[in-house]
This record gives structure tokens, C-alpha cells and sequence, in this order.
């Protein structure tokens, strides 16, 4: 256990942070998702509209520092490269 006053403060911290953090990844993961189902189907509109609504919460994960930006940039390229590739 933490003796330290700052140690302490850590401590609580940690938890809630982490929390936040966990719940901004899985957005980002959900979005994600939603991009891959619509690709899947065969969709390109709707792989669209969902890579559209995906790209800034991706980018927002990297403002916020649960992504690297070249991560991100990478997964948006690969995303859009897979939805301009739908007929």
C-alpha cells in the first residue's frame, strides 16, 4: 500500500483513469466494427457512412492518448481502401 501522499493520490487516480481510457477504446473498437459488418455485407454506402462516423472517433482516441497516430492513420487507410474497393 501506498505510503507516500502522491503515491495515494496515484492510487486513486489509476483506477478511474484506466476506466476512462478502457471505455474510449472499446468506442473506438464498436465503431470499428460497424465499419467491418458493412464491408462485409457488401454495402458500400453503408460502409461509408460508417467509416465516416468512425474516422473521427479513431482520431479522437489519439487527441486522448489510448491510440498512436500513425496506428490510427494506418487502420483509417486500410479501412477506406477496403471500402473503396467494394463494387
Amino acid at each position: 500500500m501506498a505510503n507516500i501522499k502522491s503515491a495515494k493520490k496515484r492510487a486513486r487516480q489509476t483506477p478511474k483513469r484506466t476506466a476512462v481510457n478502457r471505455n474510449r477504446v472499446t468506442r473506438i473498437r464498436t465503431f470499428v466494427k460497424a465499419v467491418e459488418e458493412a464491408i462485409a455485407s457488401g454495402d458500400k454506402s453503408a460502409a461509408s457512412a460508417a467509416l465516416r462516423a468512425a474516422q473521427p472517433e479513431m482520431m479522437r482516441g489519439v487527441t486522448k492518448g489510448v491510440a498512436h497516430k500513425r496506428t490510427v492513420a494506418r487502420k483509417v487507410s486500410r479501412l477506406s481502401a477496403r471500402v473503396k474497393a467494394l463494387s
